[in-house]
């Protein structure tokens, strides 16, 4: 279990994943030690599963962000289908859903003529996939990490 200080702490990493232990210590009124032992626990327990750098993708050129609804002619389809969209380096995102579709993706493409080759020859002609539906993404709302309701 975790308790409220390890939901501080997991609070204030997924701000910003470079926070020295010295200046979480200090915020949270504990020792450095203190702040060591409980990301290692945490890392142990599968809580916190690495680190990574963010990466904003207009800056590299990649103008479309789509999300695709993929319906499969059998769900029994799924581990097959999903081999094949791993092996697209545009499809940063899948999902096993419920409802219209059987998967959700989500593809980082450079122009509107790389999403339609993307769709034609990359993702509709996976054998298994019935249909698509694709829906352009005009605007990133929202982008944020859970947070952990802490105790006051």
């Amino acid at each position: 279990m975790i308790d409220q200080l390890d939901k501080k702490i997991l609070n204030a990493l997924m701000i910003n994943a470079r926070t020295p232990y010295t200046e979480l210590a200090k915020q949270f009124d504990v020792s450095p030690a203190t702040i060591h032992v409980r990301i290692e626990k945490l890392r142990q327990q599968g809580v916190i599963t690495g680190t990574h750098i963010e990466v904003d993708p207009k800056s590299l050129g990649y103008d479309v962000c789509c999300f695709i609804g993929v319906k499969l002619t059998n769900a029994g389809d799924y581990p097959t289908v999903l081999d094949k969209l791993k092996a697209i380096s545009a499809v940063t995102e899948a999902y096993y859903t419920t409802g219209q579709y059987s998967i959700l993706i989500k593809i980082m493409a450079q122009s509107i003529d790389d999403l339609q080759w993307l769709l034609i020859d990359q993702i509709q002609c996976i054998e298994h996939i019935q249909s698509t539906e694709t829906l352009i993404s005009l605007q990133e709302g929202i982008h944020r990490n859970i947070s952990l309701n802490v105790e006051r």
